[in-house]
């Protein structure tokens, strides 16, 4: 199926509460596959509805899907999701460990913002899929994706480099993957970010940092 991959193989072997979750966000994926609630429907190619471990203790939110996710119907598989892979990878987690998403499910015409009704009518799909995750952390990659969560209007720079609550969500905001390729000079300031992060999430999860 098209634009909804689960990394069903290595779940195959996973207790029962996972499958339930797997089952409801294949549901959640049915209802929201075909979605007209905005004006994106009319243009996209596919429905990008986010992929990863549904015991997924990290879940990774952008902004919006590019030319090469809306091709494929899969989230950061670009130059960014390269990128992203090997952010990751830097701090202990496999792609396949997290779940990775949007704010906006379809690809604005020429990648431009996201207008406000357009993350409007996105946020609750995404809302659904974090209720049926339930995370520990959330990581921002970007001042959309950031400002959409944490629902204000701050720069970047003021919301990087701390843990921010957000319902009963820990976040940290980060650069994104496509802002670092334009500015490699911005890639220390993201490997801090991420380092914070892992640490924190090793706090949460009771899990002893390597020595």
């Amino acid at each position: 199926m098209q634009g909804l991959l689960f990394q069903e193989n290595e779940l195959q072997s996973e207790a029962a509460g996972g499958e339930k979750t797997l089952t409801a966000l294949h549901s959640l994926y049915e209802r929201s596959r075909t979605c007209t609630k905005c004006r994106l429907a009319s243009t996209r190619t596919n429905f990008v509805f986010g992929e990863g471990n549904p015991h997924a203790r990290l879940v990774v939110i952008g902004e919006a899907p590019g030319a090469d996710e809306d091709a494929l119907g899969r989230p950061f598989v670009g130059r960014s999701g390269q990128l992203l892979d090997k952010i990751l990878q830097a701090v202990q987690f496999r792609r396949e460990e997290v779940f990775i998403c949007n704010i906006i499910k379809c690809r604005p015409p020429q990648n431009r913002n996201p207008l406000q009704d357009e993350i409007a009518s996105c946020m609750p799909w995404l809302l659904d899929q974090l209720d049926l995750l339930k995370p520990s952390m959330l990581l921002l990659l970007g001042r959309v994706a950031a400002n959409t969560i944490l629902q204000n209007t701050l720069s970047l720079g003021a919301m990087r480099g701390k843990i921010i609550r957000w319902k009963q969500f820990d976040c940290v905001a980060t650069y994104h993957p496509a802002a670092l390729l334009r500015n490699p000079n911005w890639k220390r300031g993201c490997w801090e970010d991420v380092q914070m992060m892992r640490h924190h999430y090793e706090m949460l999860q009771g899990m002893t940092p390597d020595a």
